[in-house]
């Protein structure tokens, strides 16, 4: 295999592990920051490595089996953990496959899954809610600042600053790594959830690079969301929120088209629509109801794709109630993204215009000037409307936004669509 070829092995491979990765050694050293450097190691040596070696049969052990060592290492120089020093250092010192399985056992927790676990650590009310809820994007999403700055809308130095003050908290904290139970467990869950919806939806709407979404990240926060529900059987809200991922995910084959092209909803082919996980999605929100959860904010939108979920076709979508359903989320959970969507359901359950008249108070909001949904959806209403020049300038703002190819090309259709651009006249 080509040298750039094995690098592009390797770097596949690590964005793949990397989140279990920060996990695992997180559980070991207690150390999120330390953590990251232990696995950006493992990174610097595979691609030392793997060139002469090739690729081995278990790439995600190899790493995570480099990464406890140089912890081993890092952990005998510093004196740190003297106890787990001699209780990992003495069985790694081994060699042997077991080892790894047998130190993972020694350290485990009743969460019984290391990545959830983290997000529980990451959530510790030592942290701000919106500290907690970055630091968790940034180490199991694996998003970069300027994609967590986006989905905050805020700035990048402003992300950066915050995932720094976060990682040097916890480490301050003593108590901050052990896995919390009980009323603890109970009080962090709502920030845990959030972090996983937001996980859920840079899957499904990937904000950079060359690809519309990303299964991966859909796959796994439907995984945790699931382990959740196993460990908070009375929590409405997880199930809420697994159903609003379950019904959700059931689109994504019909999302994208062969070129990666993205086709939006009402176009969609409901053929591949994946109607057992729609079925599935359907029970697990009739669980969040009858937990008492109906009008929770993850069930009201489960709720809201489940309208979209029991649609024959694009025309039998009942717009009316999904406009209902918006007006009671945003009582419960204000939010200018909230009132962004809740305007698109007003424009197709009332009109066009009645979308436009609901965007004019979020165009004022500084917030959302750089947020790209805006221009597209007024783009969307102004085309429906038949204000077609109006139309390709807002959908040219919304591509000149995106970092993601496969959206900042659908988006240039959608504007070409709407006629050649009209030069402007200056009194």
């Amino acid at each position: 295999m080509a040298g750039t070829d094995i690098h592009r092995s390797v770097e596949t491979v690590f964005r793949i592990e990397q989140a279990r990765l920060i996990a695992g050694l997180t559980r070991m050293v207690r150390d999120v920051g330390l953590a990251e450097e232990l696995a950006q190691d493992a990174l610097v040596t595979a691609l030392s490595e793997w060139p002469r070696t090739g690729v081995p049969d278990n790439p995600g052990a190899w790493l995570m089996t480099t990464a406890k060592r140089r912890a081993i290492d890092r952990l005998r120089r510093a004196h740190m953990q003297e106890r787990k020093h001699a209780e990992i250092g003495r069985d790694l010192d081994e060699a042997r496959d077991d080892d790894v399985a047998r130190i993972d056992a020694a350290l485990d927790d009743d969460i019984g899954d290391d990545l959830l676990n983290l997000i529980f650590i990451a959530c510790h009310p030592v942290l701000s809610p919106d500290a907690r809820v970055t630091l968790t994007l940034r180490l199991i999403a694996g998003l970069s600042t300027e994609e967590i700055a986006r989905a905050f809308l805020a700035t990048e130095p402003t992300i950066a600053q915050r995932i720094s003050r976060a990682k040097k908290t916890l480490h301050d904290s003593a108590a901050a790594y052990e896995a919390p139970r009980g009323e603890e467990r109970d009080r962090r869950l709502a920030s845990v959830l959030e972090v996983i919806y937001l996980i859920f939806n840079e899957g499904y709407a990937a904000t950079a690079g060359d690809d519309l979404i990303r299964a991966d990240l859909c796959g796994e926060a439907q995984r945790l969301g699931r382990i959740l529900t196993g460990i908070a059987p009375n929590e409405p809200e997880a199930f809420g929120l697994l159903a609003l991922m379950e019904i959700q995910a059931s689109r994504l084959k019909a999302r994208v088209g062969p070129d990666g092209e993205a086709i939006m909803l009402p176009e969609q082919n409901r053929a591949l629509w994946d109607h057992l996980l729609i079925h599935h999605g359907l029970e697990t929100l009739a669980r969040a109801e009858a937990l008492g959860g109906a009008d929770g904010a993850y069930a009201l939108q489960a709720a809201i794709a489940a309208c979209h979920g029991r649609a024959r076709t694009a025309a039998d979508t009942d717009w009316p109630r999904i406009a209902a359903l918006y007006d009671r989320l945003r009582a419960v959970t204000p939010s200018p993204v909230v009132d962004l969507n809740r305007a698109v359901a007003h424009s197709m359950a009332f009109g066009p215009e009645a979308g436009l008249e609901l965007l004019q108070p979020l165009e004022a909001q500084a917030i959302m000037r750089d947020y790209l949904p805006l221009p597209a959806a007024k783009g969307d209403f102004l085309y429906r409307a038949g204000r077609y020049p109006q139309a390709r300038a807002a959908f040219e703002a919304a591509a000149s936004l995106s970092r993601n190819a496969a959206e900042r090309n659908f988006l240039l259709k959608r504007a070409a669509a709407c006629g050649p651009a009209r030069p402007v006249t200056r009194e």
